[in-house]
């Protein structure tokens, strides 16, 4: 948790380069924090059409970017066992 609210503030940085840092930081926490909360409700059988209304998308943006194993969870598995 601290991390979060450290990349939180570092995000309000008066130097750009602390604050974009923060700032893609934070963007790839987010992305594995929804591939996570998908996954998740996938596996306890919430449809696209669901998990989208969640997250303000629709059914057919959230399952392209999820769906067909494409996940980053899944790509960044695959990758791990390539090294």
């Amino acid at each position: 948790m601290a991390d979060g609210v450290k990349l939180a503030e570092e995000a309000g940085s008066r130097d750009p380069a602390v604050g974009l840092r923060a700032v893609r930081a934070l963007r790839e926490l987010a992305e594995r924090l929804e591939a996570l909360q998908v996954a998740s409700a996938r596996d306890k059988g919430w449809s696209w059409q669901d998990i989208a209304v969640c997250l303000g998308v629709s059914r057919q943006a959230v399952h392209k970017k999820h769906g067909g194993g494409r996940s980053i969870l899944k790509r960044e598995s695959t990758l791990k066992k390539e090294r």
